[in-house]
Parts: structure tokens; sequence; C-alpha cells
């Protein structure tokens, strides 16, 4: 099945407008599970996903290495690749670790690049911006920042952004700073391509000028948001809204507790997508009252009913 939003793509898309921020399969006994990876790659895909990002923070790129990182960013490129954009996280607070990430991903294909600011250091702008574009110079792939300071301590500065701009391969900003209203502004002054990075603020953003999403809760809900995302470009509102509200449950379920990964492979366990919740420390898997929890929220919402009638 095509997404629907594949229609609507344009350079305003650079990486489609609905992507997954994928979480990671592993065995039980943690070892990177390839096949299923590319199971998971081809549901989402399937489900409305234009594109998806390997090795982000849901991914757990902090626990995962550069073998395995290429690895999987080839088996999803396999799996997908002619079908959606596959973004590969290249985040560090060390420079050259996050050139070298770079450089992997797209010896293994990637299509683009999601880049974090630096965590822990908190560097100066000047810092964050030289940071930026070393990693943008590393190789010919269109660049996705990504501001979520909640996480990183540390937030773009407009001034920043607008030099950013200026680079021919940043073409576009993962937002999950909360602030809506800068959104508008930020879109207007830099010319980049804007995508929401909280699930509950997708819609919100789309009025201020965002043209996508990178989300968690769209490893269940993706249709949902696919189908706002055409309701939004067609000018009706009204259903975008009720499909938002719709998806509303499983969003927070899935970020509610601040541990997206822990949850997604919860939901997708109960999905019978994956076969286990297995992670890596820090991370531990969601308790069975926690996976329970879940899945009793994809059962109101309808998701393990039509999870079943896929299979």
């Amino acid at each position: 099945m095509v997404s629907p939003v594949l229609a609507g793509q344009s350079p305003v898309r650079p990486f489609g407008a609905v992507l997954t921020a994928m979480i990671t399969p592993m065995t039980d006994d943690g070892a990177i599970d390839l096949v299923a990876a590319a199971r998971l790659a081809e549901h989402l895909v399937d489900q409305g996903n234009d594109g998806l990002v390997v090795n982000g923070t849901t991914g757990e790129s902090a626990v995962t290495h550069a073998p395995e990182k290429a690895e999987l960013v080839a088996a999803v490129v396999d799996a997908v690749g002619d079908r959606a954009h596959v973004v590969a996280g290249a985040g560090s607070n060390d420079t050259v670790h996050a050139v070298r990430m770079a450089e992997q991903a797209a010896d293994a294909g990637a299509h683009g690049l999601l880049v974090v600011t630096p965590y822990y250091s908190r560097p100066s702008q000047e810092g964050l911006y030289q940071h930026m574009t070393a990693v943008a110079d590393a190789t010919e792939l269109p660049v996705m920042l990504y501001d979520v300071p909640g996480r990183t301590g540390l937030r773009i500065a407009a001034d920043t952004f607008d030099r950013l701009a200026d680079h021919d391969r940043i073409v576009a900003t993962k937002d999950a700073t909360g602030d809506v209203a800068a959104v508008a502004a930020h879109t207007q002054r830099t010319g980049l391509a804007w995508y929401c990075g909280d699930d509950s603020l997708y819609l919100a953003m789309l009025a201020q000028g965002a043209v996508g999403h990178v989300g968690v809760a769209t490893h269940v809900v993706s249709r949902q948001f696919a189908d706002l995302t055409v309701a939004w470009d067609a000018g009706d509102h009204g259903r975008a809204l009720d499909l938002l509200r719709s998806a509303l449950p499983v969003v927070d379920a899935l970020n509610g507790a601040g541990a997206q990964a822990v949850m997604a492979k919860a939901a997708m366990q109960a999905l019978g997508v994956v076969t286990n919740r297995a992670m890596r420390l820090p991370n531990v898997p969601a308790s069975d009252a926690e996976s329970e929890a879940v899945r009793d929220v994809l059962r109101a919402a309808g998701a393990l009913d039509l999870a079943r009638s896929a299979r």
C-alpha cells in the first residue's frame, strides 16, 4: 500500500510528510534484530508513513554502536527505501563522532540525516553552529536539524537557525521545543521545512507553517496522521481536528510517561509487529502492568482489531 501523502510530496516536504521515529527491535538477549526491523519498517510504510527515522532517540541510539547503526540503516533502506525516505540519526555531543556516524549512514544508503543539538555539554551558539555545519559538510545528504531542549538542555537560537539555513544541505528542522508560537516566524524567516516533533502538537504546528511530522505515536496511528495531513492540505480542518482527537488516547499512552521508546515497543509487541519488548540498559522494558495498560488503550482505539485483520 502506498502512503496517501506520497502524492503530495514536493521540495516543501523534503523528507515526506509523516515519519515515525522508529524503535530498534532487539532479540531477547539484546542483539539488534534486523529481520524484525525490516518487517517493522514495511508495516509502518504500509500504515501511511512516507518516511522513517532510524537511530534516533526512540531507536535507542545512545546504546547502539557504529556497525549496528549502519546495518540497521541498510536493512531499512533495503526493505522500504523505494517507498519512503529513510533518515538516519547522526547525533552526538562529540562532533568527530557525529561526523563519522553521518558518513557511515551515507555509505549504508540513508536518504537524509537527523542531527540533534549536542547534549549534556551545552556548547555556545557558535559551538552549536560549527557542530551542525561540520556534520552537514561531511556528506552530500540533506539534513534535518533536531531541536529538543528538554533532552539536550540546549535550544537553537533564532539567529543560529538563520545562519544554518544558509547551508545548502540543511533543509529542515524537527521541532520538539513545544513553542508552537515561534514556528510561523521561524518558517517565514529561514525557509526551512518545519517538522513537528511532538505528537499532540501536529495540527497546531501545521497551522503555524509546519509541513510534516516526526512521531512516536505514529507507530500505531500512522493512518490517522497521514489522513490528517491530507485533510489539512485539502482545507478540511474540521476533519483534521477530528482525526487528531481520535489519535489522542494513543498519543497519551505512548508519550505520557516520557518513556517513548519503552511504550512504543510495548505497543508494537501488543500489535504483534515485534515479538518482544527487549531493551538495552539504562532503559528497561515496560512492566507487565504497563504493557497491559498500553494494550487496553490500543484495544479501546480499535488498533488490536485492525492488526488482527491485517494478519
